[in-house]
């Protein structure tokens, strides 16, 4: 269970990012890229260690719905039919307190597999 609560989820006029504002006055902001390609879903982070999988192509990637799960959790559905993520409140503040780390770890292993932010292929 979570210790810190959100008091807001707020998704962007042009739909490329997500404000998550917890009870204790911490807000973030994140990206609709960031939220798609580190998505807590089986088909990114796989069955088990060492199963994640690079998702290329999105830096344009758009929010489309912010769905309650229970009172844990949100799931977030993505322009690219992308939606069985199940975001908790712990996972979205571990984005928000370390998203920029996370997130230059993903742009390494694009480089390391050759693939781009902008050009669309499969995982791997």
């Amino acid at each position: 269970m979570s210790e810190f609560w959100p008091t807001e989820l707020r998704v962007s006029k042009d739909r490329h990012r997500l404000t998550v504002t917890f009870d204790d006055g911490a807000s973030f902001d994140l990206s609709a890229e960031l939220l798609r390609v580190l998505s807590p879903s089986a088909e990114v982070q796989g069955h088990g260690p060492g199963q994640r999988v690079t998702v290329p192509g999105k830096r344009n990637v758009q929010i489309l719905s912010v769905q309650p799960t229970g009172n844990y959790a949100v799931r977030i559905g993505f322009d690219d039919f992308h939606d069985t993520g199940i975001y908790t409140w712990t996972y979205l503040r571990e984005l928000g307190e370390k998203g920029d780390e996370l997130f230059s770890g993903y742009e390494q292993e694009l480089t390391e597999k050759g693939m781009s932010r902008d050009r669309s292929e499969k995982p791997r």
